[in-house]
């Protein structure tokens, strides 16, 4: 693409983000008709599925809000065990997803997120555990008091009920929204996309055999997957059987369920992350943490994007040698390139890159005078995902916090921290990046909503 047409469509998403997003959405021919398609008794037929999946759910909800924690804990642990025994059919059938991604001209960034493997699974497992050493969030007492007249009154957690989850080419989500939702005892309808679709599958019976070995309802974890595109619009509509809808993707998958859904959504976002290296920082730390925001695994949302270098740091020399000797692409504006060293190439930078999650091996690089003008191109650019600054300036670190708006702040540290299990909550549902309820990465409390208890001993209101 040249700068000019950059410059022009600075909100277009590259080519394989889209593409991702519409598996999310769509599915192939054999899996249901197009949307909008004549084949209207199809479009009914698979409105009353999902809403009878919704039925389903519903019931479902209603055992597992009964459910104790050592129950759930034991289905939990019982999952990550199956997921072990079966991990061979796992594996495989993740292997005929990587190979239709690869036909299909899928991202080295976006086939890195479709692909499980022993040690991702075993992450998965593990993250099973975490969740089973947690403490319950249902029942916990959130405020309470007696009152004057003697009623004794508290607000507790209890669980949403039915959550919906529609996200792209990431089977670990599969398990990850499953567990989450059992622990907090919900109910889960998931859409998984057709690019992931041999996988998820694989993973649904695993899923849905252990919860009826432990007796549990193996209908509180279905898909609508088998109904493709028409699935995923009916789950959008299925108002009064979910609770709550959470889309986990890129911006035209998320954008397309906030706009069309009567459900309610709780918006997870995309990761335009951004880090400024601030005049004092370290050479050493920052190359250090750059390195591992971007390169250890560059196709998640809370890899960094673009960063921002304070005029009178030395260290862009050396980040600039350490990006490029691990394959990353730089987009630079004019005085950060006339700063590079020898040997290290770049492009310049359009506002397109300052406006990208590239979810791949390329950075944006900025040169800016202060850390004003740091935290005004942040706000300009800002997904409100994760923000970082590197400094030994213990002021600008606590204006960076206190300025920067997003759902999560880093000083020091790689953006890479922004993640559920990093953070000690298990595994996450997403990162939602809006204000209403949950903001940043969605745990177990986030999963729940809470009721009202009165107690009293006949008392009546004067």
């Amino acid at each position: 693409m040249t700068d000019t047409a950059r410059e022009a469509a600075p909100d277009t998403l590259p080519a394989e983000q889209t593409a991702a997003a519409a598996a999310a959405m769509e599915s192939p021919a054999s899996e249901s008709p197009a949307l909008g398609s004549a084949a209207a008794d199809t479009a009914v037929d698979v409105e009353a599925a999902v809403n009878a999946m919704g039925d389903r759910a519903r019931a479902a909800s209603r055992v597992l809000a009964r459910a104790n924690r050592a129950w759930k804990d034991r289905a939990l642990r019982a999952i990550g065990a199956a997921l072990k025994a079966n991990e061979a059919q796992v594996l495989a059938a993740n292997a005929k997803d990587l190979e239709a991604g690869r036909a299909n001209g899928t991202s080295t960034a976006l086939l890195d997120r479709l692909a499980l493997t022993p040690a991702r699974i075993d992450g998965l497992v593990d993250a099973l555990e975490t969740l089973a050493g947690l403490p319950d969030p249902v029942g916990n007492v959130v405020r309470g008091q007696t009152l004057p007249n003697g009623l004794r009154v508290r607000q507790v957690n209890v669980p949403m009920g039915v959550v919906a989850a529609i996200y792209e080419a990431r089977p670990n989500v599969t398990v990850d929204i499953a567990g989450l939702a059992l622990k907090s005892g919900n109910a889960v309808i998931l859409r998984g996309g057709s690019a992931a679709a041999h996988t998820n599958a694989a993973l649904l019976d695993i899923l849905r055999d252990t919860l009826d070995s432990v007796g549990l309802p193996a209908d509180a974890v279905q898909s609508v997957d088998a109904y493709g595109r028409e699935g995923a619009n009916a789950l959008m509509k299925a108002r009064g059987r979910v609770d709550v809808l959470i889309p986990r993707g890129g911006r035209e998958l998320i954008q397309n369920v906030v706009i069309n859904s009567t459900v309610p959504v709780i918006e997870t976002g995309e990761g335009n992350v951004h880090i400024f290296i601030d005049a004092s920082a370290d050479e050493d730390m920052a190359v250090e943490i750059l390195v591992n925001a971007k390169t250890q695994r560059p196709s998640v949302c809370n890899t960094v994007e673009t960063v921002l270098v304070h005029r009178d740091s030395t260290v862009l020399p050396a980040v600039a040698r350490a990006l490029a000797a691990r394959g990353v692409r730089l987009h630079v504006d004019g005085r950060t390139m006339a700063a590079l060293p020898d040997g290290v190439s770049a492009e310049p930078a359009t506002e397109y890159d300052w406006a990208t999650e590239y979810m791949d091996l390329e950075i944006a690089v900025a040169t800016v005078d202060s850390l004003d003008d740091a935290l005004a191109h942040i706000r300009r650019w800002t997904t409100g995902h994760t923000e970082a600054i590197i400094t030994n300036d213990l002021a600008n670190a606590e204006r960076f916090i206190a300025e920067i708006d997003s759902a999560a702040v880093m000083v020091n540290a790689s953006t890479r921290f922004t993640d559920g299990g990093e953070l000690g909550l298990g595994a996450e549902v997403g990162i939602s990046t809006q204000k209403l309820h949950a903001r940043g990465p969605m745990g177990l409390s986030e999963l729940t909503t809470t009721k009202w208890i009165v107690q009293g001993e006949g008392q009546v209101r004067g």
